[in-house]
């Protein structure tokens, strides 16, 4: 082997050195903890079956995502599904699904094609079990502050700002 060939191998080897024991550092010195998905339902499966039987059946998808699932080349800017059970109740989902605009109670800047449509056309018992369901998309108190903010910026298009 010749002198520049050795060299090459020693620096290869210096650096590949150099970098799993940054890595190994990093992980003993890290203190972050994984603190798990924020994310869950505390609806039973009856309920949440009889409610995604609902929400698929009005293509709710091709707006909202869930569980964070979305094609994000068919999405609109709609609010995220998740967690917004810790930020409106059963009841207030129950208004909104049943208002003949749903604007009234929560406005939207998005094109009027895009806007949240009127369930009110749907029976009681499907509108209840998409109430139900919708307040029981918790998350957890630690990522509720995300879930706001986000919310409120897919709204109105402006920065949240904490207060």
């Amino acid at each position: 082997m010749k002198r520049g060939e050795k060299v090459v191998l020693v620096v290869i080897a210096a650096v590949i050195l150099s970098l799993m024991g940054r890595n190994l550092w990093r992980v003993n010195t890290d203190k972050d903890v994984d603190k798990g998905i924020p994310f869950y339902s505390s609806a039973p499966a009856a309920l949440a079956r009889d409610a995604m039987d609902v929400y698929h059946q009005n293509n709710c998808k091709n707006c909202h995502s869930l569980w964070t699932v979305r094609n994000l080349l068919e999405s609109v800017p709609a609010p995220i599904l998740d967690g917004l059970g810790s930020l409106h109740g059963e009841d207030w989902f129950y208004q909104y699904f049943s208002a003949e605009n749903p604007q009234s109670l929560l406005p939207s800047r998005l094109k009027q094609e895009y806007r949240m449509p009127s369930y009110a056309h749907l029976p009681e018992k499907d509108r209840r079990a998409l109430a139900q369901y919708m307040a029981s998309l918790k998350v957890k108190d630690w990522y509720l502050e995300e879930v706001r903010k986000s919310e409120y910026e897919k709204l109105t298009g402006k920065e949240y700002r904490h207060e």
